[in-house]
């Protein structure tokens, strides 16, 4: 029999069978692979695990029970230490007073209840979505979550602890069920709102309101309940006496949110809500124990607690964190030096304080001061200035932010061109031999082109061909707004931020350059601690440590990486030695008989208007940044001129500043210091020529110093014009000829963030 005979024999007997392969070993791999993965199998487990789940939460339904409040029973003081141990303060005894949810206006209640949970009449006391997501954080440990249900957040206040443990989590979660279970909308509301922190000391509305208004909760508008019911969200930063400018818009959005809010759900009719302006708040009543700088002190160290716990997961937010320092049984030590806290204090009454007269002056009444003196080394705050005492100002200007720096940042500038390597429009290497035309109103130019900008130098002086070292110490304005733009603003305000400035509002425009931006005392100081600490950044910190009953809690190290080149931090110490030995800060620094000799660097700033006066200086082992603040002593405190303060024509920084920099920091500074420069130049650069102020023929030349120490008489004078002839061949040209008259402008007064600019006048 052929094949094919037998190949249809085969197909007669029956189906045809394929010819056997073998399988590839890969072939067999995926097929085992499919048979342990098949989708029945991963849907059994998944419905597997659920149904595991929901036994486990059943369980623990039946076995947690709702247990006894413990908001009272558990609360304790706070102690606060110096750095060497002694206490400084301890916070005051819980201000709180229950009252029924009847005494409470209907309106009042509704504005809680549109804050935080417009479904809180119709949930079952739990947000399921909110509270996955903030128990996988947890195990995450990532720290931040969403918001929670009115009753869950009473159970954190009352019965549980605000500690973020997924222990927690669950009894929250569990005891939330039960308690809307067993216990009506309202008894919930009323736990709530008795047992919220809203700030200043105060537990509960009726407290709340007696701490903001000065009245009962019975007596409470719509409005302010509005006020207190935002409040909770962020009871420090949303505090109206002591919240920055940023911190006031913020409550302010989230007030008309919640009466929006009640509009839309149809608790409040449309035209009553148009009719509602905002409630200013009382201010605070004094604390024992918190007067003069100690308020400042306490708030500044709980501040950075607070930060420090969010930052490591131990609370979901800024509200959380508050609760949880506000719970009491907290050790902290402040770095605060008691010797130089004191030392500082003094400084300010005998420099200032002492010479201000509001019955003479009124003015005098306007003039605030704020300082932060930092350990460049370690970054810690040893001293910190907030005002003329926490009872009577309770804002701290040392960490406020909302006055301009003014010429206290061109050495950021400066920073910015020598660590980019920026070059004039020339294309000269930016250094401090670097010749600007020093014009008054002269115009920036980028490119061969105007930008718009041509900023007045302080008394509209002109100073033609100039000296980088010598236009930091005249605090030439026309020259480090052409500096600015030859380096890119863009990469100023990178810098700035490197060196420790907020600069998420810093628009990156040529004006800028004249310091008007917001910025504390503390962020100078932290700017200025870098550069002193040879580019390495510092982060000015106040607290020490803290530690807890159930827990320690590791503060950041203030000193971090390297922000900056050695070479050009240390080449902006250089040149800022010339500003003290040479420039606006001489009389109160150079010829202070205190000095002896000490190595000083530092810049003055004076806002156009004279809102603001600053002196920040360092010495190798101390920052310390002075700021004066214009503000009107009455509500709504606005900015405000200083002219003819303590009898002075205008308060400049070499002034007051300038010379409670130097009461407070050659009092306490011990052994005389040098500097340790990585740079060509020394101590300020080597003079190469005089240039005067053609507005100012009678004026004190600039002289360059060198690396000698400054003889105690006046520098010699000159009758040279500015007019006079350039330097030598070997010096750099000048990057540009000054023009014969200035095309642009800029409008505004320069003296306030929410105004716009007007340059000049700047020192």
């Amino acid at each position: 029999m052929g094949r094919a005979e037998e190949r249809r024999a085969r197909q007669r007997g029956g189906r045809r069978a394929a010819p056997r392969r073998r399988r590839s070993s890969d072939a067999a791999g995926k097929s085992g692979i499919r048979r342990l993965f098949t989708w029945r199998k991963i849907l059994g487990t998944f419905l597997g695990l659920c149904l595991l789940g929901m036994g486990a939460f059943i369980v623990l339904y039946m076995v947690i029970d709702i247990p006894e409040g413990n908001a009272d029973a558990k609360r304790q003081s706070n102690i606060y230490k110096y750095s060497d141990g002694t206490i400084m303060a301890r916070d005051g005894k819980v201000n709180r007073e229950n009252v029924d949810l009847s005494r409470v206006p209907k309106g009042v209640r509704l504005t809680f209840v549109a804050a935080e949970n417009k479904t809180f009449y119709k949930d079952a006391g739990v947000d399921f979505r909110g509270t996955a997501r903030g128990l996988f954080n947890t195990v995450a440990g990532r720290g931040a979550q969403g918001g929670s249900t009115i009753t869950q957040q009473y159970v954190k206040n009352y019965y549980l602890t605000q500690e973020q443990t997924v222990s927690r989590k669950l009894k929250e979660l569990v005891i939330s069920l039960k308690l809307d279970r067993e216990k009506s909308k309202d008894y919930i509301l009323a736990g709530y709102i008795n047992t919220s922190y809203y700030g200043r000391g105060a537990y509960g509305i009726q407290a709340a309101a007696q701490a903001y208004y000065r009245t009962d909760a019975e007596k409470l508008s719509v409005e302010q309940g509005a006020y207190l019911a935002a409040l909770l969200q962020a009871p420090s930063q949303y505090d109206w006496a002591v919240a920055s400018p940023a911190g006031r818009k913020l409550v302010k959005a989230r007030w008309n949110y919640v009466l929006d809010n009640m509009v839309e759900e149809g608790w409040l009719d449309r035209s009553e809500r148009d009719g509602m302006r905002f409630p200013v708040p009382k201010d605070p009543k004094p604390a024992p124990g918190m007067e003069g700088q100690k308020g400042y002190l306490v708030n500044a160290a709980n501040a950075a607690l607070e930060k420090q716990l969010v930052a490591e997961g131990a609370a979901d937010s800024a509200k959380e964190a508050e609760a949880l320092v506000n719970a009491g049984g907290w050790t902290l030590t402040l770095n605060i030096d008691k010797k130089k806290q004191a030392a500082l204090e003094k400084a300010v009454r005998q420099q200032l304080n002492s010479k201000l007269d509001p019955d003479k002056r009124k003015v005098d009444a306007d003039v605030q001061a704020g300082a932060v003196s930092v350990n460049p080394r370690t970054g810690a705050v040893v001293a910190m200035y907030g005002g003329k005492d926490y009872f009577k100002h309770y804002v701290n200007n040392a960490t406020r932010a909302d006055y301009q720096p003014a010429s206290t940042f061109k050495p950021v500038i400066l920073a910015a061109a020598l660590e980019k390597g920026a070059k004039t429009q020339d294309g000269k290497p930016i250094t401090a031999n670097t010749l600007y035309d020093g014009t008054s109103k002269r115009p920036v130019v980028a490119d061969g082109s105007k930008v718009g900008f041509a900023p007045e130098n302080e008394d509209d002086a002109n100073y033609g061909p100039i000296t980088v070292q010598t236009a930091m110490n005249k605090s030439v304005n026309s020259v480090f707004a052409q500096m600015g733009v030859d380096v890119g603003m863009p990469e100023v305000v990178e810098v700035a931020g490197e060196l420790g400035m907020e600069t998420e509002n810093m628009e990156p425009v040529p004006a800028q350059t004249l310091g008007s931006m917001g910025a504390s005392p503390l962020q100078m100081a932290g700017v200025y601690a870098t550069l002193d600490n040879h580019g390495r950044k510092v982060t000015p910190a106040v607290l020490k440590s803290a530690e807890h009953l159930r827990r320690t809690v590791k503060m950041p190290d203030p000193v971090g990486e390297q922000a900056i080149s050695r070479e050009a931090a240390d080449t902006v110490t250089s040149v800022l030695t010339g500003v003290v030995d040479d420039g606006t800060a001489q009389r109160s620094v150079r010829d202070n008989p205190q000095r002896d000799g000490q190595q000083v660097a530092g810049k003055t700033g004076t806002s156009d208007n004279n809102k603001s006066a600053w002196f920040t200086g360092y010495t190798p082992n101390l920052v310390t940044s002075v700021g004066l603040f214009g503000e009107d002593d009455k509500p709504p405190y606005k900015q405000v001129p200083m002219y003819k303060a303590g009898g002075q024509p205008r308060v400049n920084g070499g002034g007051f500043p300038a010379q409670i920099w130097a009461a407070y920091t050659f009092g306490v500074m011990g052994q005389t210091t040098e500097f340790d420069l990585e740079t060509l130049q020394g101590a300020a650069v080597e003079p190469t020529w005089t240039p005067s102020a053609t507005q100012e023929p009678t004026k004190e030349p600039t002289r360059e110093p060198t690396t000698e120490e400054p003889s105690s008489s006046p520098p010699p004078t000159s009758e040279e014009p500015s007019t006079s002839p350039p330097p030598s061949p070997s010096t750099t040209a000048p990057t540009t000829t000054p023009p014969t008259a200035p095309s642009t402008t800029p409008p505004g007064d320069g003296g306030d963030p929410f105004e716009p600019l007007r340059p000049g006048g700047d020192e």
